[in-house]
């Protein structure tokens, strides 16, 4: 199989969703129930030429292109038994995806930069080998560019062409990410006030309020202490915002005995 270009030669090209989803800790690997759904839902969807990775965990400046063929894991996380630093994903790389990410960022005055030898981190790769367990996808990841709502937004503009050509735009996040209250047993309801007020602005697709979640969601400041986690959803909806609002939410529901929602986003 060729996939030099980062293409897959079996496939033909559709215009693709946009998606967001919650991507857990590397203990997402053993809870069945969610993989399941993770599952599901990539069978659900067309079957992607190439897919553009946005992890919360990659925050570099000006935006950067993670490696263009397969190397190591990025294993960013500590003291988790040591099955999981054992998890592969030999994904193909994509380098013809990050020529036409440079070429369309580079028409929008937008910088781009290569770390060829960065991998895959558990953002990008836990919620895939779910999604796509064969790994026979090709994956490129991107570094978010600093927490700046209206730039993240207009990325996500630079890059919508992409669907046109079968890429999956794939934001990995968390809409609410406080971990003071990691397994502390019922569902807070400042998290329950902010996943309720982001699902309607969501399905609105409504820029502006998702771009100023800090002043407009309730308890903003308690579903997100600091924001990272919610900035893939704002590439995510730039790429998707030059069409009819068509969201759907093909997961929901809590983790961490409820302080986390699960809730995933389907653009298109």
């Amino acid at each position: 199989m060729n996939t030099r270009d980062g293409i897959h030669p079996s496939r033909s090209i559709s215009r693709m969703p946009v998606v967001f989803a919650a991507h857990g800790a590397p203990v997402l690997l053993d809870d069945a129930a969610w993989m399941a759904e993770l599952a599901a839902w990539a069978r659900a969807m067309p079957i992607p030429e190439s897919i553009l990775m946005v992890s919360a965990h990659w925050e570099q400046r000006p935006t950067t292109l993670g490696a263009t063929r397969t190397v190591p894991l990025v294993y960013d996380f500590y003291g988790f038994p040591e099955r999981y630093y054992r998890t592969k994903y030999p994904a193909p790389g994509a380098p013809g995806l990050a020529a036409k990410v440079r070429g369309l960022l580079g028409d929008k005055g937008i910088p781009v930069a290569d770390d060829p030898d960065r991998g895959l981190d558990h953002g990008a790769y836990v919620p895939l080998v779910a999604m796509y367990p064969d790994a026979d996808v090709p994956v490129l990841q991107m570094s978010i560019p600093g927490l700046v709502p209206d730039e993240l937004v207009t990325l996500g503009r630079a890059l919508a062409p992409l669907r046109d050509e079968g890429v999956l735009i794939f934001g990995s996040g968390f809409l609410t990410h406080n971990m003071r209250y990691a397994f502390q047993r019922g569902t807070p309801s400042w998290a329950s006030e902010f996943d309720s007020w982001a699902e309607d602005a969501l399905a609105r697709l409504d820029l502006d309020a998702l771009k100023d979640f800090q002043t407009r969601a309730p308890a903003a400041r308690m579903a997100l202490p600091t924001w990272e986690h919610y900035a893939p959803v704002l590439v995510a909806a730039g790429a998707a915002a030059d069409e009819a609002p068509d969201t759907t939410f093909p997961i929901a529901g809590w983790w961490m005995d409820g302080a986390f929602t699960k809730r995933s986003v389907q653009f298109g």
